[in-house]
């Protein structure tokens, strides 16, 4: 059975230049392959992911019709907040799965959030739960600074100075953090903790208790990607497959929990600056004749053609979100 590779990036952080090139090359080698990989050596206190975990499942286990209290309704143009069981699409399809969303928080006199920009503002946080707060802004901060790193890895990687990403795309980036509880599985074959898909932007670090039941569907077909101590799942998304012609692929994964037990899960998406202009990166012509290979619309899960992104990252973003939530399009577009 093929297994995703687990690399070392501490050498991002505090390492010669030798020594990350050579995480530089690890990391380009699983973005050609699968897209998807573990890393260690992030520079996250296990104790930061230990308090989000506990204060997780003191909410989850809270009625309905309290974390109601903190439904994504309320949260208005922020685009934050609970949804229940069945309240998220993947692919037209409920997910079985409850969760909450949060970002960047922001004070109400923030110029983004005064202009009522989509997607920008205040987090909502139970009252029933206060160490919740602190918990998730904690994690905001130590995640995003391993994400930073991991854009210098691939820029590295892709023949790029280190910080193009930061200079570019990332200096102010969209930051998208969701906590997700996924019931047991009834073991249908349609029913799925959520469905197959990518994601839409650079990348994701993912966090998951001892459950597991993430699976990637790589050139050999649908794998196991279990939790490891001490590592999170990285992947590319949709976005990144876009800027380098294909040579990184997104690649598609699901869940589905058959443990007879709930499951957490905590993934971060590191994106671009919401106003930054979608242009290809500037590879050399060597590597933009490499292997990347341009998946057509037809291809994929969604059909979607994800090499005909053109504007704003906002405006690419703001182009899916409303399929996700339905319901609440007209709060946020």
């Amino acid at each position: 059975m093929e297994k995703l590779p687990v690399i070392d990036m501490k050498p991002l952080f505090n390492g010669t230049q030798d020594e990350r090139l050579s995480v530089a090359r690890e990391i380009d080698a699983a973005c050609r392959d699968n897209g998807f990989f573990y890393v260690s050596g992030h520079g996250v206190d296990p104790q930061v992911l230990a308090r989000l975990e506990d204060a997780s499942w003191r909410f989850f286990l809270l009625p309905d019709a309290v974390k109601l209290g903190i439904a994504m309704e309320k949260g208005g143009r922020a685009w934050r907040g609970f949804f229940p069981v069945g309240g998220e699409l993947t692919s037209g399809k409920p997910d079985l799965k409850e969760g909450i969303y949060f970002g960047t928080e922001l004070p109400a006199d923030h110029p983004r959030v005064r202009a009522g920009v989509p997607l920008h503002g205040q987090n909502l946080f139970p009252a029933e739960v206060p160490e919740l707060r602190d918990a998730v802004l904690d994690y905001l901060a130590a995640l995003t600074r391993t994400a930073h790193a991991l854009m210098e890895g691939v820029a590295l990687a892709l023949g790029l100075e280190q910080r193009y990403f930061a200079d570019h795309y990332t200096a102010d980036p969209t930051i998208l953090f969701r906590i997700f509880h996924y019931p047991p599985s009834a073991g249908g074959d349609e029913e799925w903790g959520v469905g197959e898909h990518t994601d839409y932007g650079l990348l994701t670090l993912l966090a998951q208790d001892r459950i597991g039941g993430l699976q990637v569907k790589t050139q050999c077909g649908w794998i196991d990607a279990p939790p490891i101590d001490n590592t999170f799942v990285c992947n590319i998304g949709d976005m990144l497959d876009h800027l380098t012609g294909g040579i990184y692929r997104s690649t598609p994964h699901r869940v589905r929990n058959a443990s007879g037990k709930g499951r957490l899960s905590f993934p971060f998406f590191f994106d671009p600056d919401f106003d930054a202009d979608i242009v290809s990166l500037p590879l050399s012509e060597t590597r933009s004749r490499d292997t990347g290979v341009q998946i057509s619309g037809a291809d994929r899960w969604d059909k979607a053609d994800i090499h005909a992104i053109s504007g704003t990252y906002g405006d690419y973003l703001m182009s899916k979100v409303g399929k996700v939530f339905p319901d609440l399009r007209r709060n946020v577009l």
